[in-house]
């Protein structure tokens, strides 16, 4: 049956929000530590682009870990009538020749059987296995998810109808695969096999390995000639759409880049912290989630003024390819309007790739009216959670934003 697709101009009120942030708080992307402005693209890409990397991975994320000299996607299962006949599926197994991995990381990908050329195609990691983004009842299901996590449970979450039906592939692998979300399994994903067993405190934390497994990801997708390669979009939700910006950041092929509902330490600016304190602070996150991060973030918490970095860098780093930002007006958790900050004071350094962005001093945009040029951002109605309406936006704001060639870094 098909899906009623919400249409992204369709707005309502803004949302009801705190009074306005002090932008001067916060570091300037186009300012170099030394205090050099920067003014053009080339000195963007020369000067202010590596070192704001490598103050990202040495306070926040941890350094990259070791790529493969080669990957191998060994193919398990393909059906090019699958989902009645609306698409490629395809299910196979990502290795790495010369690195000794605990375990392969299996990818499913759905292509659309119609497209003429090869597809522009979005990749993210999910929380709970391939099977659960779909009821399709060919998805391969490992043994240990068998009575865990059911077929199809979190499938209100992927519109593949919608992706499909709009030219898009999507490709996913479990998080899980690639690094166990726990703070007592680093020995057991992929910092515990390439990283020694007393690892130094800024060496790869858990996004960051999330983040080398998308990077695997698209080595596989690469090799896939149904696939274009100019045009793979690395996105995710919560702590997945964290990853995918690090993602974004660290491996130029990614074309562009989506955050949703990604919250601190993601899109939203780390300084800009609620006063009614319904917004998840670096307390709470390091608290709760203490592997995500370097040990050394912890010395930020009530300090986070301190930090050397904030989250609109992360995402002008992604800059001059597109990246979108969503939000849900009820996840508070999340701080909308910090991700909706950050998209605006990221634009600065879009524009010397000339892109519009999201105009200086902006306001935030009503429910459901997605704004910006290059850097984009909604927030809709509803909770934490990725909806038709999010998916449309994605889909309208590539393609507006996504050329069939990314942009040079030259």
């Amino acid at each position: 049956m098909k899906k009623n697709h919400a249409n992204i101009n369709n707005v309502t009120d803004s949302p009801s929000l705190e009074p306005a942030f002090d932008k001067g708080l916060l570091p300037d992307a186009l300012t170099t530590f030394d205090g050099n402005r920067i003014e053009n693209a080339q000195d963007w890409n020369n000067l202010r682009r590596p070192e704001l990397l490598k103050a990202f991975a040495s306070a926040i994320y941890g350094n990259p870990l070791q790529s493969p000299s080669a990957i191998e996607f060994k193919i398990l299962e393909r059906n090019d009538n699958a989902l009645d006949g609306k698409a490629i599926r395809i299910q196979g197994d990502i290795t790495c020749k010369d690195l000794k991995l605990p375990n392969p990381f299996r990818m499913l990908v759905y292509l659309p059987k119609s497209a003429a050329a090869a597809s522009p195609v979005f990749i993210g990691l999910n929380f709970q296995g391939n099977h659960t983004i779909t009821d399709d009842p060919e998805i391969l299901i490992p043994k240990w998810a068998e009575q865990k996590f059911p077929r199809g449970n979190r499938a209100d979450r992927y519109d593949l109808d919608l992706i499909l039906s709009s030219g898009y592939g999507i490709a996913t692998i479990h998080n899980a695969d690639i690094e166990p979300d726990r703070p007592d399994a680093r020995q057991s994903g992929i910092c515990g096999a390439l990283l020694p067993a007393s690892p130094k405190d800024d060496e790869a934390a858990t996004i960051t390995a999330w983040a080398w497994g998308l990077s695997r990801g698209l080595d596989a997708l690469l090799n896939l000639p149904e696939v274009d390669p100019a045009r793979v979009i690395v996105w995710g939700h919560s702590r997945l759409g964290k990853t995918s910006l690090w993602s974004a950041a660290n491996d130029l092929r990614f074309a562009a880049a989506i955050s949703n509902d990604s919250g601190c330490c993601g899109a939203s600016l780390t300084r800009h912290i609620l006063k009614d304190g319904k917004s998840e602070t670096l307390n709470d996150i390091i608290r709760n989630f203490p592997h995500w991060f370097i040990p050394g973030l912890k010395q930020y918490i009530e300090h986070e003024e301190k930090l050397p970095v904030d989250q609109h860098e992360l995402l002008a780093l992604i800059a001059p390819r597109p990246v979108y930002v969503a939000s849900a007006e009820e996840d508070r958790w999340a701080d909308p309007e910090g991700e909706f900050l950050a998209a605006r004071e990221a634009s600065p350094v879009f524009r010397l790739f000339g892109h519009h962005g999201i105009p200086e001093n902006a306001t935030m945009p009503h429910l459901k009216e997605s704004v910006g040029q290059g850097v984009g951002y909604h927030i809709r109605p509803g909770k934490h959670t990725v909806t038709s309406f999010d998916w449309q936006a994605f889909i309208d704001f590539m393609n507006a934003n996504l050329k069939s060639k990314p942009d040079t870094f030259n």
